[in-house]
């Protein structure tokens, strides 16, 4: 069961490997650009190369990219929408060229056009990128969400919608996002809830979409739509809920990726201290 943590371009896409090992990670979650910039550093094959040499030394299987932050399928605003298509596809072909099999989207926001507006404009989006793509191996996966703002795909409804719309379904899959979930009315703090919880997903979206996870406790209360990670354990959800995932045979061959708060604790990484903690939870 691989399980890791986000980790930090700085110097270079390889040092996220580096930085994954270092800390005990089996699986790593990188951007492939600044998160905050819409500027773009053209991709060198010495650095796609170094990456993968990297990435064959530290063993760390499977990687996951994650798109940009400014970027918003559903964008209203023209500048906004002509930058998110300009960016998602140079971030999907290097996502492709380095060899990272999933590449993790926040699908977007309706910015007061309504939620089945933006569904549409992701799917329109999402088919005319598969068309450009052929043969790409990487896959793009929706991530749940908490609903905060006018952040759509915070039900299950809506992944299902934008998956029926598309012409290759099979290419598109679900990040599923433990503090999304639980903040967006998703409740699985107990086995009985967690079950309940899957139930559903399973009725409208189906777990075998299910391509990787994003392990985060919660410092929003349940059903807020407040988006704000925890360190395992120490938030709202508790421990049990990633007890029940770990443990979960469905799921043993899925990355499980920490995006908590980075830093030390007692002169220890807080993400080796998050992954031990993890890793004390499985049977």
């Amino acid at each position: 069961m691989p399980i890791g943590a986000h980790m930090s371009i700085i110097g270079g896409f390889d040092q996220a490997l580096l930085r994954g090992k270092e800390v005990g990670c089996e699986t790593v979650q990188l951007f492939v650009k600044s998160n905050m910039q819409w500027k773009v550093t053209p991709l060198t094959e010495e650095a796609v190369e170094q990456f993968k040499e990297n990435r064959s030394e530290t063993g760390i299987s499977p990687c996951v990219a994650h798109l940009s932050y400014l970027v918003n399928l559903a964008a209203t605003d023209p500048k906004t929408r002509t930058r998110s298509h300009e960016t998602f596809p140079i971030e999907h072909d290097y996502t492709e060229r380095l060899g990272i099999e999933y590449l993790v989207i926040h699908p977007g926001a309706h910015m007061g056009a309504g939620e089945e507006a933006a569904l549409k404009k992701i799917a329109r989006f999402l088919n005319q990128t598969h068309k450009k793509t052929k043969g790409y191996k990487t896959q793009i996966l929706l991530e749940t969400t908490a609903g905060q703002g006018t952040y759509v795909c915070y039900t299950f409804e809506h992944l299902a919608r934008i998956l029926d719309m598309l012409d290759e379904p099979e290419r598109v899959g679900v990040c599923y996002d433990t503090s999304h979930t639980f903040a967006a009315g998703y409740d699985i703090r107990t086995e009985s809830a967690y079950r309940k919880t899957l139930r559903e997903f399973n009725r409208t979206v189906g777990l075998k979409r299910i391509k990787a996870f994003h392990f985060n406790d919660s410092k929003a209360d349940f059903d807020t739509h407040v988006d704000r990670h925890e360190h395992i354990g120490r938030g709202h959800l508790g421990l049990e809920p990633f007890r029940l995932l770990l443990n979960d045979r469905r799921f043993k061959r899925l990355p499980m990726i920490l995006e908590t708060p980075k830093g030390e604790e007692k002169g220890e990484s807080l993400d080796a201290i998050n992954l031990r903690t993890l890793r004390s939870l499985i049977k």
